[in-house]
């Protein structure tokens, strides 16, 4: 790692900068080569500093306003809220304050800002760790809290932000024994089944990695396949199958498997991932609509969302989006909950779930296309399976999970999902 940490505190300015200021996620900025350039070391540690500066935005800039006469440019206040958080996390001040100041001078355009900086994070250092400790949670930007809230109540949505401001831990879905894995790993294994580990470091570099023992799979998108029950012989399309998460336990319990994406690229990550575990699925890239094959006993369809229920692990999502495209992801799961209808054999069950927290993105989904199909039915039995807490069921028979859920062992991502029967 550089010693200086300027290459790494430098990027996550970047990643700060294109995030909050032109949309982007962090995501495809890494998957982009923002990062390529580093160090192994530093690579990590500006990941990590850009994901804590989200978690913690909202409180770093409460920490900043006393000491702020109006806002500065953006290029200055990313650098100083990326220095609140390296203050207010122990790191040792005049290191820190030298680099966000050199940060700034370096901006033709903020250059004569180098000495705001420099009596603001001084400021900030004199209040250190016990000072951001006196804040409250930060709060989600307001495009996205008050339809929380609205949905949810205020108490609810509270406990939702401390959950995402606390992070997540990692999951595993496993092929065996999850307690097996869960005592090799040091982890437990959470109500429905899933092995979670606290502070778990390289993914690659855990027990059962290379073997193929387990996948990465947070556990709240691990029950939709659950709700299946036993799908052995069974032919199930995985209709938007990236990641790969829900092809592989489908393969692992013995279903027939077509796994479907439109994405040539993110089809070959998930052949990779079957390969690594030793499980088999028929790859078909495709855009959904497209694919016209039936007669499957099973479909599952994770539909493209506004992902606001995984903001515990992706914190630069409402800073990054603003909801205008709520409209069109609304529109594009009601034709595709119809299409994967159509793909199922008389008497076929579909499961339609998003990682969501919007009511419009799931309850109402499910809702409207009771009214669009005659003889339609959600599948309330299905949702009899280990760890489900009766009041995650809401009153059109689906299931809500939320951040907040869970919130004594590490919460879960918010999702909505409901197994809607065809007739036969």
């Amino acid at each position: 790692m550089n010693q200086t940490g300027l290459p790494a505190r430098r990027s996550a300015h970047h990643m700060l900068m294109q995030i909050t200021e032109e949309g982007r996620l962090m995501a495809e900025l890494i998957g982009g080569g923002a990062l390529a350039r580093l160090e192994n070391d530093d690579r990590a540690r500006a990941q990590r500093l850009a994901t804590e500066a989200l978690r913690g935005l909202d409180r770093a800039d409460r920490m900043l306003k006393p000491y702020l006469k109006k806002a500065p440019p953006a290029h200055v206040m990313n650098a100083l809220r990326l220095g609140v958080i390296e203050l207010c996390s122990g790191e040792a001040a005049h290191g820190v304050v030298n680099a966000y100041v050199e940060i700034v001078a370096r901006n033709k355009r903020t250059q004569s800002m180098k000495g705001l900086t420099n009596a603001v994070l001084r400021k900030i250092a004199a209040e250190g760790p016990e000072g951001w400790a006196k804040r409250a949670i930060p709060l989600t930007p307001g495009w996205l809290r008050q339809p929380l809230v609205a949905a949810w109540g205020r108490e609810a949505v509270t406990g939702m932000e401390a959950a995402h401001f606390a992070g997540a831990p990692l999951d595993l879905s496993v092929k065996g024994d999850a307690a097996v894995i869960a005592d090799t790993l040091g982890g437990t294994v959470t109500p429905t089944g899933s092995v979670r580990l606290q502070n778990a470091g390289q993914v690659s570099n855990l027990k059962g990695y290379v073997e193929g023992d387990w996948w990465v799979q947070d556990a709240a998108a691990a029950i939709p396949v659950k709700l299946l029950g036993d799908v052995k012989g069974l032919q199930v399309l995985d209709l938007c199958a990236a990641p790969g998460g829900k092809a592989m336990q489908l393969a692992a319990l013995g279903a027939d498997v077509t796994a479907l994406d439109i994405s040539e690229k993110r089809m070959e990550r998930i052949g990779e991932n079957l390969s690594r575990v030793g499980l088999k699925a028929n790859c078909v890239v495709s855009d959904a609509f497209a694919y016209e094959e039936t007669g499957f006993d099973a479909v599952l369809l994770d539909a493209p969302c506004s992902a606001t229920g995984t903001i515990r692990r992706h914190p630069d999502l409402p800073y990054a989006k603003d909801g205008s495209e709520f409209g069109v992801l609304i529109d594009q799961q009601e034709a595709m909950i119809d299409h994967a209808l159509s793909l199922l054999k008389p008497g076929g069950r579909l499961v339609f779930c998003t990682c969501s927290l919007l009511p419009d993105e799931g309850e109402v989904q499910a809702e409207e296309a009771l009214t669009r199909h005659t003889g339609l039915t959600i599948d309330t039995d299905a949702l009899k399976i280990d760890g489900i807490d009766a009041d995650w069921i809401t009153p059109e028979g689906g299931l809500r999970l939320r951040p907040d859920y869970w919130a004594d062992i590490g919460g879960l991502d918010g999702f909505y999902m409901a197994v809607l029967r065809k007739p036969a």
